[in-house]
């Protein structure tokens, strides 16, 4: 396995436009669970109620989405919270951490502020409506910043096709995580960055990532450490269709 595709795919497959129910999403996910392309589940904290009934005694790794700073975060048996996720959280050092800030409002600065508290961020880039996806030049900046300020992060919706694309049935542009992967190598060698963020050719997009040498690809995955997607079947698809990944990689 690639190491750039190495636990790339956080499962968040009950969140929208995936929707599926949690006993079906939770069994899914229990039998991916030896792939190395997926990450832990994504549950929001409102349904965590529901993941301990589906996920008893199962030893599933989770990132808990929460709305904000709690006093106290719930367990069950069989889960393993692994990370969580929100806006305005702070860490006390035992859980990774991700601070999800708008993307335009990711600047030099707040990169500081997150990566010296010990924490990491978290940019969302697509949802239900066009302006829940940033631009090329809104997303190239966030991506630039980060890397440049030493920070981890992590992205969330719209990216279930490698390769930026517009979306025939929505209109709404895409990006594309190849195009994110090859984006954030660009930012560790100093390049600009806009131009592989907008690169709609699959076919040069691909050829490039295949070209990310092992110790620019750690470096990579340092910075860029998963997506959030509610389809982990579709981005292995595109995988395999550019010859990235095998047919027994999920």
């Amino acid at each position: 396995m690639n190491a750039l595709f190495a636990g790339l795919f956080d499962d968040a497959a009950i969140f929208p436009p995936g929707n599926v129910p949690m006993p079906e999403a939770v069994s899914a996910h229990r039998a991916r669970q030896g792939s190395p392309l997926v990450g832990p589940f994504v549950c929001s904290l409102a349904r965590f109620g529901e993941l301990a009934a589906s996920a008893a005694g199962t030893g599933i790794k989770v990132s808990l989405v929460l709305p904000g700073p709690v006093d106290e975060l719930p367990t069950a048996g069989g889960i393993d919270v692994v990370a969580v996720e929100g806006p305005r959280l702070s860490t006390d050092g035992t859980l990774t951490t991700y601070v999800e800030i708008p993307c335009t409002e990711v600047t030099a600065t707040r990169v500081a502020a997150l990566r010296d508290a010990g924490l990491r961020l978290k940019i969302r880039t697509g949802g239900v409506r066009a302006d829940a996806f940033p631009t090329e030049a809104e997303l190239a900046g966030a991506i630039w910043a980060a890397v440049r300020g030493g920070l981890a992060f992590k992205l969330t919706a719209g990216l279930h096709d490698p390769i930026r694309h517009r979306d025939p049935a929505t209109g709404f542009e895409h990006h594309g995580f190849l195009n994110v992967l090859l984006a954030t190598a660009r930012a560790l060698q100093g390049y600009e960055i806009g131009r592989a963020l907008a690169d709609q050719d699959g076919d040069r997009v691909a050829a490039a990532v295949a070209g990310i040498d092992e110790v620019l690809a750690k470096a990579v995955r340092h910075h860029f450490v998963s997506f959030g997607t509610c389809s982990v079947s579709e981005p292995a698809a595109g995988l395999r269709r550019y010859g990235l990944i095998s047919e027994a990689a999920l």
